[in-house]
């Protein structure tokens, strides 16, 4: 994959060229998407939009640490769906992880999640998040035993993950209603280099083959089902819906 890579740590070790190596990236000086590599951490840019800043994955800081101590934990609508309940703490496969968010939720109030991202920008950004995340004193042990990363396309990870998780969570990226407000600076530099998620629909079949519970799929309150497959069951917040559909139990 094509993209502006930058080095703006001052270090001469190579870092960047390990990482372009590691994830298969090429550097194109006209790329108007940059991965940086800066002292704190690694961080995408839209390079012709400067003013949206970079994004980058951040579990120990910011929004995910406010949401940890302060959001709704097992209250939180992504918990419910997935189907926390008591001592009840499936084993979930985020097959769209993005930049993690809901996997992180579900990893801090007790599930084990592996994750699914196939663009290597994106995994990269990941794995760089998680790294930093595994080395803090305080989430550091929990977050290396719940939360892993897996760099593979769900279209085909799906049929070849082992042991089979209870529940298979997808939240393809939809193209958003240009006024709504979830377009805002970090959706608009996301999308500009994964686009919208358009063989999603064939992500729905797989993840029910795999699920030996439930499928859970977060779609914006304005689309239609995934795959076009309606189901009396789900969980329905402001601005989103998360559509419930039931797995493929375990055969003895």
């Amino acid at each position: 994959m094509q993209i502006c890579l930058m080095d703006e740590t001052g270090a001469t070790d190579g870092a960047l060229s390990v990482l372009a190596a590691r994830w298969g990236l090429e550097h194109d000086e006209d790329n108007p998407m940059a991965l940086v590599l800066t002292p704190q951490h690694l961080e995408l840019r839209k390079r012709d939009e400067p003013k949206l800043g970079g994004i980058f994955v951040d579990f120990v800081g910011g929004a995910m640490a406010h949401r940890r101590k302060f959001g709704g934990g097992r209250g939180e609508a992504v918990a419910k769906a997935v189907g926390i309940k008591g001592d009840y703490l499936p084993d979930v496969v985020d097959a769209t992880a993005g930049l993690g968010r809901d996997a992180f939720v579900l990893a801090s109030v007790g599930c084990r999640v592996r994750m699914l991202e196939r663009n290597p920008v994106v995994a990269a950004l990941l794995d760089d998040g998680l790294t930093r995340g595994y080395a803090d004193a305080d989430i550091g042990g929990w977050l290396q035993d719940r939360l892993q990363l897996i760099h593979a396309s769900s279209l085909t990870a799906l049929t070849d993950i082992t042991p089979r998780p209870q529940v298979v969570y997808l939240d393809p990226m939809f193209p958003h209603r240009q006024k709504s407000a979830l377009v805002k600076k970090e959706m608009r530099v996301f999308q500009s280099l994964v686009g919208p998620d358009l063989d999603a629909d064939g992500l729905l079949e797989p993840a029910r083959q795999l699920a030996t519970k439930r499928v859970v799929v977060k779609r914006p309150d304005y689309a239609p089902p995934l795959a076009d497959i309606a189901t009396p069951n789900a969980i329905v917040t402001k601005g989103h819906r998360f559509d419930i559909y039931a797995g493929t139990p375990l055969t003895e």
